[in-house]
């Protein structure tokens, strides 16, 4: 079965898997991301045309994004403590590119304000295909 983006979504039982195949079990965990008041504060101030904006908006389509894996808590904190900048920016500029307007406090405190994260630990692919770098 091939896997297409979600709009072209096509579902072809033919190729499936057997009943006792479940897919394969990624060594990643991750979080799923969603602004906060924060960041919904900085985004009408920092682009006039944002003002319509809700929370409720901004929060739609959050993003997932694939981490190390994490077994307990603590190394969750430790990872989010080490990637939240990268997660920070890549939020910001997702919204509004003029870096001149981006908060210069990236901490994980910072980022802790400004984002809910939800960690998943169990991520299971069921693509027959490899995954792709769509970035380049």
């Amino acid at each position: 079965m091939s896997c297409q983006r979600w709009a072209d979504c096509i579902i072809d039982m033919s190729g499936a898997p057997p009943e006792n195949e479940v897919g394969v079990m990624l060594n990643r965990s991750a979080v799923v991301v969603k602004p906060k008041q924060p960041f919904l504060d900085w985004l009408h101030s920092a682009d006039p045309t944002s003002g319509g904006i809700t929370r409720d908006e901004v929060g739609l389509e959050p993003t997932i994004y694939l981490i190390p894996e994490c077994d307990t808590k603590d190394d969750l904190r430790e990872v989010l403590e080490e990637l939240c900048e990268e997660i920070f920016v890549e939020q910001l500029d997702s919204w509004f590119r003029d870096m001149t307007t981006w908060p210069t406090d990236r901490s994980y405190e910072a980022f802790c304000r400004w984002f809910d994260v939800q960690y998943h630990s169990m991520l299971i692919d069921l693509c027959d295909e490899p995954l792709v770098n769509d970035s380049k």
